[in-house]
């Protein structure tokens, strides 16, 4: 019996220690996998072909296909290089989470090693081990003449689809300005209210000597025991004072300091928001007044659009719907177009171009009738945002896969990358009129920045208290610029120049995840995935919150659709920002020269339909201005000499006028309000007889 007591108390041991075994399983971190016997390890050593669990689990379950990259939390299977790169290429994105980046993460220009060396792009497929372990010199193909080796993956490219616009190569290699023979892209710059890390990261300029490491390479607390004043004015726009630990921005009279350095003018307009467009303030006293196209509202003061009825076009899983501002009109444009994705209207043509991410293709349609959507551009990235250039155009994306901005005319014809190299682009807009473009990004480094329309002179708009941003509208009438942040969960607004920054609305229930957003007359519309809604508050506040539609589906882009917010006019050309006597055409497609806008000199000029899908321009007006000025001159004499010699008569007969104090008059033939002295000669009688005379 005692025998068998302790062949019982043996098994009741074991199955303790199993017991205890599957505890320690479910006590593995996320960012772990659980061998079945137990042990932890990183989950990115699951199927690399390594067996680092004792009994071989990591390796088990792995199907036919071995990954020689990273495999994905859902199955899928990418190359290594493209591990931590700054984009999603897993579907799940766990190639981009912290458990498998960790403290590795290589540069743009760098090839990531399994061995978690980085080595230069140029080191892939050179025929030397510079990884230590063969994966720079893995997957390699030799290229037939007339092909391209992608950097990335080491697959070859066919000649045709070198430098066409559309980056084919991961990390878009084949796009890149030295292998297209282009200038480099201007790279941003830190501003004068940021600090330069020794690495190239800009951070806060009141961030430096705070002592809490910023820069990765912890530049930002070296050397503080200077006046920091010395150094770029410490980064303060205006005054600078140095103290005993630091240093302080101060601004003048009638300034004030925001964001810890920088000094904007106090703008009484803005602050009070009370005007819904122009706005003139004097003595404390505001006077508003609406732009051409625009009536104000007698009981609101609100600028009220004249003309068609303004819509609200939106896209979701069920198709490209429509429904205007009042929330009573509500119809389908297209139903089974792919799901929620971006959109931008061209009102003069009545046209919707909606993106396709999923298909990589964006697509046009009618706002006015249900039919098939029309193929404009294929074989994209990710469009996920969209932007109609009406005075020249021309069509403005944004592509998540290909981290670029980037333009093609209205048809579709060419395409070209003007930024690249971003990390999570989202919403694009564009100011032809200011020959401006805006656009956002999400990435590690948030912001909006803001360049000319042929991609020069990038500037960093928004670069602080900004984590998400999703959608970006602009508000023309006051040029403002209005963004939607998903992670903060709020609208806020900021100048063209990136002064006067406020928060309009806080999550309130309807604003957990935007996607789409708009400004028009007085109201910002937003599409909101989670609730499923479509929703409107005021624009000045985030007063007057408003539902507008709910249940849409997933919620995807937004536009608001009406000519006021299109005018006509004469946009500025280029970088100079001259106006063109005659037109502004967009010279962006040339294979030899920079894209650039230029003047077309008055003999080129064409007539151009501006209903057309290609390059839209402004009306050209003839050069007939020195004919007409002679022309008028020569008819203003003749109509003056006239009134005059009809004048010269009435004086000398009889007045029919009625006296006021004395030889004052009021004319029945003259204008009431202008008082003319009466005349008792006929000098123009007598001049006119001394001529005769004299020419006698």
């Amino acid at each position: 019996m005692r025998h068998l007591g302790n062949i019982i108390l043996f098994f009741v041991l074991q199955d303790l220690h199993c017991f205890r075994g599957s505890d320690d399983v479910r006590t593995c971190e996320k960012r772990q996998f659980s061998c079945i016997n137990g042990r932890c390890i990183p989950r990115i050593w699951v199927c690399d072909g390594d067996k680092d669990c004792e009994d071989g689990s990591d390796e088990l379950h792995c199907g036919e296909r071995k990954c020689s990259g990273f495999v994905c939390k859902d199955g899928g299977c990418i190359a290594q290089g493209a591990l931590c790169d700054g984009r999603t290429d897993c579907r799940d994105g766990s190639d981009e989470l912290e458990e498998a980046c960790g403290a590795f993460a290589c540069r743009r220009d760098e090839f990531a090693c399994r061995s978690r060396r980085c080595v230069s792009l140029s080191f892939r497929c050179d025929g030397s081990d510079d990884c230590g372990d063969g994966s720079d010199e893995a997957d390699c193909k030799n290229c037939t003449a007339g092909s391209f080796r992608c950097v990335q993956s080491g697959s070859c490219l066919p000649a045709a689809y070198l430098c066409d616009g559309t980056p084919h190569c991961p990390g878009g290699t084949d796009e890149l300005h030295q292998v297209c023979g282009l200038p480099p892209p201007t790279a941003p710059s830190c501003s004068s209210s940021e600090f330069r890390c020794g690495n190239g990261q800009c951070i806060s300029h009141s961030w430096r000597c705070d002592h809490s490491q910023d820069c990765a390479d912890g530049s930002d607390e070296r050397e503080c025991d200077q006046n920091e004043c010395l150094e770029n004015n410490g980064g303060c726009s205006h005054v600078c004072v140095d103290q005993p630990l630091g240093f302080v921005c101060d601004c003048p009279s009638g300034m004030r300091l925001v964001r810890d350095t920088q000094c904007e003018e106090i703008n009484q307009c803005l602050d009070a928001d009370v005007c819904s467009q122009l706005c003139v303030h004097v003595n404390g006293t505001f006077t508003c007044d609406c732009h051409a196209g625009y009536q104000k509202s007698p009981g609101t003061g609100e600028c009220r659009a004249t003309g068609e009825a303004a819509l609200v076009v939106f896209s979701g899983s069920g198709g490209v719907r429509r429904i205007d501002t009042s929330g009573l009109e509500y119809r389908e444009l297209a139903g089974d177009v792919g799901g929620p994705g971006p959109l931008a209207v061209h009102a003069a043509n009545r046209t919707v171009y909606w993106g396709n991410s999923e298909q990589g293709a964006i697509y046009r349609m009618s706002l006015d009738h249900s039919h098939e959507p029309v193929l404009v551009l294929d074989g994209l990235g990710a469009p996920v945002g969209l932007a109609v250039d009406w005075i020249h155009g021309l069509l403005y994306w944004t592509d998540a896969s290909a981290q670029s901005v980037n333009v093609a005319p209205l048809n579709g014809s060419e395409r070209l990358v003007l930024i690249s190299g971003l990390s999570k682009p989202t919403g694009v807009a564009v100011e032809p009129l200011l020959g401006l473009m805006f656009w956002a990004d999400s990435g590690s480094s948030s912001r909006i920045e803001r360049a000319s329309m042929d991609g020069q002179d990038r500037m960093a708009l928004v670069t602080s208290a900004i984590h998400g941003p999703v959608a970006i509208s602009l508000d023309m009438a006051r040029g403002l610029l209005y963004w939607a942040d998903s992670v903060l969960r709020t609208i806020s607004r900021v100048g063209l120049d990136g002064q006067h920054r406020k928060i309009l609305v806080e999550s309130n229930g309807y604003l957990d995840r935007p996607f789409g957003l708009a400004v028009f007359e007085g109201r910002v519309f937003w599409s909101d995935e989670d609730t499923r809604s479509l929703c409107s508050a005021d624009k000045h506040n985030g007063s007057l919150f408003r539902v507008l539609l709910p249940n849409i589906g997933a919620a995807g882009g937004l536009a608001v659709a009406h000519s006021a917010l299109q005018p006509d006019g004469y946009g500025v050309c280029g970088r100079a920002g001259e106006l063109c006597q005659n037109r502004c055409v967009p010279r962006l497609f040339s294979r030899t020269k920079a894209p650039h806008f230029s003047c077309e000199p008055p003999a080129e000029s064409t007539s151009v339909d501006r209903n057309s899908s290609g390059p839209e321009q402004a009306p050209v007006l003839p050069d007939t201005t020195s004919a007409g000025v002679l022309s008028l001159i020569v008819v203003l004499s003749v109509i003056l000499i006239g009134l005059l010699l009809l004048w010269g008569r009435r004086e000398c007969r009889p007045s029919r006028t009625l006296s006021l104090h004395g030889d004052i008059l009021l004319k029945e033939s003259q204008n009431p309000l202008v008082p003319i002295r009466r005349l008792e000669t006929c000098p123009l009688k007598d001049t006119l007889i001394k001529v005769d005379i004299d020419s006698d």
